[in-house]
């Protein structure tokens, strides 16, 4: 069985959404391993500050949130697009009369 032709539109829909999920997935996978593998089993003494933040902090959860915003950025800047969604539909008023 063949499938149908896909609109363009929910094809690239598609792609943006595993671009994105796959970016999410892995910035989960690197701060729970990061922090699991850091932020436990430390003593006070062995706790470095970087910015203000406990290092494992700032290496867990603050870098990989900004990495994820700039590619983020970068990727619906670059990639992502409007598509053509065919003709509009003439506005008709409602059984109320308030429009849309």
């Amino acid at each position: 069985m063949t499938a149908p032709n896909e609109d363009p539109a929910v094809r690239s829909a598609r792609r943006e959404a595993l671009v994105v999920f796959g970016i999410w997935l892995a910035a989960m996978t690197y701060t729970i391993g990061y922090c699991s593998m850091f932020g436990y089993g430390r003593s006070a003494d062995d706790l470095k500050f970087v910015l203000g933040f406990p290092d494992w902090v700032f290496w867990g959860v603050l870098t990989p949130w900004v990495i994820c915003s700039v590619i983020s950025l970068w990727f619906g800047a670059t990639f992502m697009c409007d598509e053509d969604l065919g003709e509009e539909l003439p506005e008709q008023d409602d059984e109320l009369g308030l429009g849309g």
